[in-house]
């Protein structure tokens, strides 16, 4: 096993692939590992997508090393960096509009405040 990295060791590790049995993490140069399904989650795991996405940095536990590959988990460990995924903005037709509307309105709140 690697010196660098010990079993129940926490590191971060950049997600690289998503497959429906796990999660692909490479953790340094020459290091990668993969998440099994099965230690994702205490509960069951339909869609591993809505745990990770690829390229995104997360938290890792260290379970096991065979075969020049971290065997790693999230389950029961802070695994997120950033703590929620944002939801996706989508552009409506009025666009800034309703911004546009109230700056003026803003900007004169503000400047009485002073």
């Amino acid at each position: 096993m690697d010196k660098s990295k010990s079993v129940s060791t926490v590191t971060t590790g950049y997600v690289t692939g998503i497959t429906n049995y796990g999660i692909f993490v490479k953790l340094g140069k020459d290091r990668t590992g993969l998440i099994h399904i099965s230690e994702i989650s205490n509960r069951f795991v339909s869609d591993i997508s809505k745990y990770v996405t690829i390229g995104e940095i997360i938290r890792v536990k260290i379970i096991g090393y065979e075969n020049g590959k971290y065997q790693l988990s999230i389950k029961d460990i802070d695994y997120r960096i950033m703590k929620k995924r944002g939801s996706k903005i989508e552009e409506t037709e009025s666009g800034f509009k309703n911004l546009a509307r109230s700056l003026d309105f803003w900007i004169e709140r503000e400047k009485l405040k002073k």
